[in-house]
């Protein structure tokens, strides 16, 4: 079974075995507003948790998506090259971004559940 985790900076990830699935949450597309353009990593990429692993552009700002956990980049969702609306469409579904083999699962310790960040967004606002 997959555990959904939340970063603080809105980004989600499913974990499955040793490989995390990310994207970023309902809350920041909606922040966002209509996504026009992404950039996703390249795979093979290594990332460090906190580092920057993709950039997403609506109307109204350029974001950058970082790395939850240390890892290397396996599959990119190349969907969102023609369709980068799918993010808003499906923001934690059809429109994640990479999946990344996670080299330290336990960073994932730090990363709130979905109550969690559901109350962390709430207080925010």
């Amino acid at each position: 079974m997959s555990q959904r985790r939340y970063t603080e900076d809105h980004e989600w990830l499913s974990v499955e075995g040793d490989v995390a699935t990310v994207g970023i949450s309902n809350h920041a597309q909606e922040q966002l507003g209509d996504i026009v353009f992404v950039e996703l990593p390249e795979i093979g990429k290594s990332l460090e948790k906190g580092s920057e692993a993709a950039v997403v552009e609506s109307v109204k700002a350029a974001s950058e998506i970082y790395a939850p956990a240390d890892g290397e980049v396996v599959e990119v969702n190349e969907a969102l090259n023609d369709e980068p609306g799918k993010v808003n469409s499906e923001p934690e579904s059809g429109g994640w971004f990479f999946k990344m083999k996670l080299s330290d699962a336990g960073q994932l310790a730090d990363l709130m559940d979905e109550a969690a960040y559901g109350a962390f967004v709430e207080g925010q606002g």
